[in-house]
């Protein structure tokens, strides 16, 4: 009966210090560790983030929350550690709350993970102006700091002598946390190791020691809190953002995902006395074997207090935590023998043994993925060709695809397109496609698809056209310009002008740019802005303009309301925006990218047919064209399938009557990882990881497949 007691005192503990909890909490899973909680935390944060600040919209939130709790004409400064009384009006703690702005002796809105430091850069919208990280800051001290990684020190803020920033005594923890909330928020976007000069050996994925560190050393303020209540209510306040902080909230979240020094359990339910293990998992079993899963079972742990979760083991490697007495392991390869154990935690991580092992062997795959369809042959030149195909699909999962050329191999790609080379010129060649998976099944070729050579001398395209604008933060502006045809280009005969606001003021074209050198065939030409921070832009580019006085880089210093035109002996050939139109902002803040079923110029700008449009800062595609993957709204039979690409859901529209009876999607290894019959009309692709799928589905006994693309 006594034991009953204990039992029974313990939970009430548990409840009662759950009871500390804010309840926005009320649906995370605060009993998963490592990387599962951080996933877990990730989810809520992102979800969760329902308002999004415009940069101008920072100052009015910071003057709410970070008002002076003694004097609410005053603003709290980072870095700051100074009461005024001394002659360097730089290390103030406070600042009055009106005087703002870029000027010595003001406040201004400081990145804390500084905006270069981004991958890519921050910006002022997203990740860029997101409160959580942004706090007033003497604007000279925000200057001195610029974007120096944090480094260790001690004592009040400075730049180290051998480089970095210590942010003081004071406001170490506050950066700690505010690094932990933009990694989760933001995932690689927002790496501590790019941010914070420190080791991350200990740890699962990118996070540092010194920010951990400074989490246990620098404990979670009243100022913190008070900011991180105001952002959660996005119903009451103007200027909340709807999430919160968890490592402000509760600092030894952090811990628990990455290790370290135990910091301060705010919420009191990681803490308790409780030193007692759960006992180990009985009756292990598999089930369910396929040629690359196995489902796992075990019956289920008793402890002291709760048992709160199960580690699962795979040849001695953890790979999965959950809350159930089941889980099903996936990404195996065929035919292969695997040793599975599993041990259980309780919420203070007292862990038990590993459970007695069990191998499994995975099923021998003998399918043969499906065969290529859809061979499509484009950009012809005298030599080459392109060849694109859909995507096969396997009981595992397709790895690689090898074409053929006359019926001999030419190549192998993991791809679904390949540009065929060294060719004859006016030449008709055979081409086929097979699919193989990982144990080199092999699909039956395809069908034979004829593809031609042209003269060398002619090609379904015949002039140069932009294939990327990129309108970024800051400094961030560029140009690509592509080579479809089957021959060199001189640039000499070429230039790029701007003209202001869309002639809004009555300017006209000017700030000639005048190119040189040569563009090959399937080349692309890349002009930026000489003070561009972004690397991928950098790294690309073919000319640089000098972003200095007095042109400051002019035509490449365009804003989002200038009409920018490709010249060719002095007559417009091209053009982003719409000539004499007063502007308008149409790509401000935006990457814009040829479609790539586009292969002439256009003088009449047609955003909606000829364009895919990205947010701002977006460069990962800067320095190639792909003229072959025109995704765009599917329209075909009736069926309108939009957006495309595609954040969070998907549309499908018919509107000939026809019933879709089944729908897939697969992913670029011809995997299937949705599917579902007789769906509705919106689809949500929210869970989708970023890249290609081939959404397939069947409707009045026809078969349809489309490209997406994930954003």
């Amino acid at each position: 009966m006594l034991k009953k007691i204990i039992n029974l005192s313990a939970l009430l503990f548990v409840v009662l210090s759950y009871g500390q909890v804010q309840p926005y909490y009320n649906d995370v899973n605060l009993n998963l560790t490592g990387i599962q909680l951080k996933e877990e935390l990730a989810t809520k944060v992102i979800s969760t983030h329902t308002r999004f600040l415009t940069y101008d919209e920072i100052w009015d939130a910071s003057k709410i929350t970070d008002v002076n709790p003694n004097n609410n004409q005053e603003v709290v400064l980072i870095y700051g550690f100074e009461d005024g009384s001394d002659s360097d009006i730089t290390n103030n703690r406070e600042r009055d709350i009106n005087i703002y702005g870029g000027g010595a002796g003001n406040w201004n809105r400081e990145h804390v993970f500084a905006k270069s430091l981004g991958d890519p850069n921050l910006g002022t919208t997203g990740p860029g102006s997101d409160a959580h990280h942004l706090r007033p800051a003497d604007s000279q001290r925000n200057s001195s700091r610029n974007n120096e990684k944090f480094a260790t020190g001690s004592g009040n803020a400075s730049l180290r002598i051998n480089g970095g920033w210590y942010p003081g005594d004071e406001w170490k923890g506050d950066v700690a946390r505010m690094m932990m909330y933009m990694y989760i928020r933001y995932g690689d976007r927002c790496l501590p190791t790019n941010v914070g000069i420190g080791d991350n050996s200990s740890t699962p994925d990118e996070m540092i020691d010194l920010f951990l560190q400074w989490n246990v050393e620098d404990p979670v303020s009243d100022f913190e809190k008070t900011r991180n209540t105001y952002h959660e209510d996005a119903t009451n306040n103007s200027f909340a953002q709807g999430n919160r902080n968890p490592f402000i909230d509760n600092p030894i979240l952090a811990t628990r995902i990455w290790g370290g020094t135990a910091a301060a359990d705010l919420w009191g339910i990681y803490s308790s006395s409780d030193s007692e293990a759960p006992t180990v998992p009985t009756n292990l079993s598999a089930s369910n074997i396929t040629t690359f899963s196995v489902d796992l079972s075990w019956g289920a742990s008793t402890d002291n207090i709760e048992v709160t979760s199960y580690d699962i083991y795979l040849d001695g490697v953890l790979v999965k935590n959950t809350t159930s007495t089941t889980a099903s392991i996936t990404g195996l390869n065929s035919n292969t023998n695997y040793s599975f154990t599993v041990l259980a935690k309780d919420i203070v991580n007292n862990a038990s043994n590993q459970s007695i092992a069990i191998n499994q062997t995975t099923l021998t795959d003998v399918d043969a993925p499906t065969i290529p369809t859809n061979i499509v042959i484009t950009n012809q030149t005298g030599e080459s060709f392109k060849v694109t195909w859909d995507i096969s699909t396997d009981n595992t999962a397709v790895t690689e695809y090898d074409v053929y050329i006359d019926g001999n191999l030419n190549a192998s790609t993991t791809e679904t397109t390949f540009t065929v080379t060294g060719l004859a010129v006016s030449t008709t060649y055979a081409v086929q496609v097979l699919a193989k998976d990982a144990v080199n099944n092999q699909s039956i070729l395809s069908t034979s698809v004829n593809a031609t050579t042209t003269d060398g001398s002619t090609t379904t395209a015949n002039e140069l056209f932009f294939s990327e604008y990129v309108e970024g933060s800051g400094s961030n502006k560029a140009l690509e310009i592509v080579n479809v045809t089957s021959a060199n280009i001189d640039l000499s005969e070429y230039s790029i002008k701007r003209q202001s606001a869309g002639g809004k003021d009555g300017e006209d074209w000017d700030n000639t740019l005048i190119l040189s050198g040569t563009i090959i065939p399937g080349d692309v030409y890349v002009i930026i802005n000489g003070a561009s921070e972004l690397q991928k832009l950098i790294d690309e580019a073919d000319l640089i303009t000098q972003n200095i006085s007095p042109n400051w880089g002019a035509p490449i210093n365009f804003n989002g309301d200038d009409n920018v035109g490709l010249f060719k002996n002095d007559v417009l050939i091209d053009i982003i925006g719409t000539y004499n139109s007063g502007g308008g902002n149409f790509a401000k803040d935006k990457t814009l990218r040829r479609k790539s079923g586009v292969s002439q110029p256009n003088t009449a700008f047609d955003i909606s047919n000829e364009w895919d449009v990205y947010p701002k800062d977006t460069v990962d595609d800067i320095g190639q064209h792909n003229t072959t993957l025109n995704v765009g709204n599917f329209l075909l039979d009736g069926f309108n399938i939009y957006p495309n690409p595609v954040e969070g859901v998907l549309n499908l529209k018919n509107t000939n009557n026809s019933t879709i009876q089944n729908l897939s999607l697969y992913n670029y290894l011809g995997k299937k990882i949705f599917s579902i019959k007789n769906p509705s009309n919106v689809i949500n692709v929210d869970f989708l990881s970023k890249g290609i799928y081939m959404l397939k589905f069947e409707a009045e006994n026809k078969i349809y497949n489309l490209k997406i693309i994930k954003q």
